[in-house]
């Protein structure tokens, strides 16, 4: 479709242009006498140049899409409960760090009562995300980074919850037998987070009935 028009070839029995595209009437091409003569052999008009496209100005490759290393993609995030089911999920752009998007991913959650604790890899060790969910009554669980410079906040006890961690990896396995799941192929995020539902959905399902 990156081609001339001229290179298209003539179907007799397209529909006409529809009313809604009246706005465009200054772009097509005049039928009137215009001294030039007919047009040439092989030249399509701007009326069936435009005839079923969209010119609605958008954002490129969809919405959502933001820069990682291996190029551009979505995040998805998700939160299980000790069986690994999922109670929570969240798709938004590559691009933020995980501990900026802890907080609305659990806001995204399916249940009404908060979770009494998450757990996480290095990535979430945050003093500010630590008072953030304390403040809720939530307790993050998660190693210090090596090169942590601050005070340590995690003893050993609650740490050994983090061998747990192993269930929400299960679950984004789950996820990603929906072969609809491992590549996002929906420019709207929400055509694509519904077929998320859809996925947990059927999950949850399996689990319980």
């Amino acid at each position: 479709m990156a081609g001339h028009a001229w290179a298209l070839s003539a179907i007799p029995d397209l529909p006409q242009t529809p009313p809604g595209m009246g706005a465009l009437g200054s772009v097509q091409a005049d039928r009137g006498d215009s001294g030039r003569g007919p047009a040439k052999s092989g030249q399509a008009q701007f009326g069936r140049m435009l005839h079923r496209r969209d010119l609605c100005d958008r954002e490129k490759r969809g919405a959502a899409v933001g820069k990682t290393k291996r190029g551009k993609g979505t995040k998805l995030m998700a939160v299980a409960d000790g069986a690994g089911t999922p109670i929570a999920v969240h798709a938004t752009s590559a691009s933020p760090h995980e501990v900026t998007l802890a907080q609305g991913t659990v806001e995204q959650r399916f249940t009404e009562d908060l979770p009494e604790r998450l757990i996480g890899d290095r990535a979430y060790d945050s003093d500010p995300l630590d008072a953030k969910l304390a403040e809720q009554g939530i307790e993050l669980i998660s190693p210090h980074r090596e090169k942590r410079s601050r005070p340590a906040t995690q003893d050993g006890r609650p740490l050994r919850r983090y061998r747990r961690r192993w269930k929400v990896e299960r679950l984004f396995a789950w996820l990603q037998n929906f072969r609809r799941l491992v590549v996002r192929y929906e420019y709207h995020l929400e055509n694509f987070l519904g077929f998320v539902h859809l996925g947990c959905m059927l999950i949850l399902l399996r689990r319980y009935f």
